[in-house]
Parts: structure tokens; C-alpha cells; sequence
């Protein structure tokens, strides 16, 4: 049985999730920019309900609305968000992203995601099969394309995919007229190669702001950086 994780001012349930709480997820919630002030803030697959309520934490939106498909997952994501000091902005839809675009005519100023994928370390040993599994339960593809329906004509996209897919990523999100604003790329530690990215994405081509995150200097020793980033959810920051 997982244990409930404690941040500074709100407890996440995690018991009946797949996908528990992780470093992908925090990193994507603290890093997102809020400076074009968004009224309206949609977490996809919300899993839960963790960067939901960052954004509750470090917004003042009015709308935050996360979607989860999974029935457990969003059972517990909405317990996470009753539970919460910001209950009365959060909402959760129990949909997949494909008809919640087809239902809601609103659109966000901001949306974010953690999108599932398989990393290399739980490999089968049966490349094909790894590669339908990769990103099966929200295909990048779709993601992009849902985003592009929902976005507002001023609104960001932020999202954290693994290193060896934002090539491909940025290609398939420039044919839904998403483009590259920001991107950091993170690694474990200094000695480690680049693991995730996170980046930004808008409707209006821009220079791209580029840096790197490293989370370690040595175990547990972590970066004057990542604390900065971090030090407003976690306990021991």
C-alpha cells in the first residue's frame, strides 16, 4: 500500500493510482510559466491530480480542470482535490481526451500534461511490442491534437517526455501549429546523460529559450537549481 505523500500545503492519496508520485510530475508543476496569467488551466490525464494542484498552489485561475481515464485514478484525484485548501477551483472529468474535445467548446489558457510512457528500465526484452506500449493510453499524436483544439489563441502548452522523443515530438506538434517556446533538458546528475525534457509550446513562433536542469550533485545532495525550483512543494527543501 503506498503511503499518502505530504507537500508543503497539500497531501496527495496515491494508493489506488498506477502512476505514483515522481519526480516527472513535480519538475513539470513547478517549472511551468504562469507570467501570461492564465484564468483557465486544463491537466491532461491527470493521473493524481498532482499538477492540478500545483497550479492551484501557484495560481490564482479560476478554472483548473484536470481529465483522468482511469476509474481508480480518477476517483483518488478527486478525493486529492476535495481534500485540498483550493477545492472550490478543481475540477476532475472522468473522460478520455478524444470526447472531452468533442463535448467542451471552452478553451484554456494554459494546459499541461505528464503524459504516460514506458521507460527503457521496464523493457520486455520484445521491441516492437515495447514501442505500441510506449505511449499506448495517449498516443503523442492525439495529445498534440487535442491540445491545438483546447489551447486559447494565447495559451501555453507545457508537457515532460523523455529525452529520445522530443525530435519527433516538436515535428508532430509543429503540424498542429504548436510552436517550441521553451525547453529544459534534465538530467540525474552531472555524469548522467539527459533523461527528460520539459518544454513549452504556443500558437506564435518565437526564439527558443534553451537550458539544462540537473537534479543531483551527488545522492540525495540536490542542486541549488532544482531546490529553487522545488522548494515550494517539497517538505525538506
Amino acid at each position: 500500500m503506498s503511503k499518502p505523500f505530504h507537500f508543503k500545503q497539500f497531501t496527495i492519496h496515491q494508493d489506488r493510482c498506477a502512476m505514483k508520485i515522481g519526480t516527472d510530475g513535480v519538475l513539470l508543476g513547478a517549472w511551468t510559466s504562469l507570467e501570461h496569467n492564465p484564468n483557465s488551466i486544463l491537466d491532461i490525464g491527470a493521473g493524481t491530480g498532482l499538477i492540478a494542484l500545483q497550479m492551484a498552489q501557484r495560481s490564482g485561475a479560476e478554472v483548473i480542470d484536470a481529465i483522468e481515464i482511469e476509474e481508480d485514478a480518477y476517483e483518488q484525484c478527486v478525493e486529492n482535490f476535495e481534500a485540498s485548501l483550493w477545492s472550490d477551483r478543481l475540477f476532475c472529468y472522468h473522460a478520455g481526451l478524444d470526447e472531452f474535445v468533442e463535448e467542451l467548446e471552452e478553451k484554456y489558457d494554459l494546459i499541461v500534461s505528464n503524459p504516460p510512457f514506458y521507460s527503457e528500465e521496464v523493457s520486455s526484452g520484445d521491441v516492437s511490442r515495447d514501442k505500441a506500449r510506449q505511449s499506448s493510453a495517449l498516443p503523442f499524436d492525439e495529445l498534440l491534437e487535442g491540445v491545438s483544439n483546447l489551447l486559447s489563441p494565447n495559451g501555453r502548452f507545457t508537457v515532460i517526455i523523455p529525452f529520445k522523443e522530443e525530435e519527433g515530438f516538436v515535428i508532430s506538434a509543429q503540424e498542429h501549429m504548436l510552436h517550441l517556446k521553451r525547453i529544459t533538458r534534465v538530467k540525474g546528475n552531472s555524469k548522467s546523460e539527459i533523461k527528460r525534457v520539459l518544454m513549452e509550446f504556443c500558437f506564435e513562433k518565437s526564439t527558443v529559450k534553451e537550458d539544462k536542469l540537473t537534479i543531483e550533485k551527488e545522492r540525495h545532495q540536490y542542486t541549488e537549481q532544482y531546490v529553487a525550483l522545488t522548494r515550494d512543494f517539497y517538505l525538506k527543501m
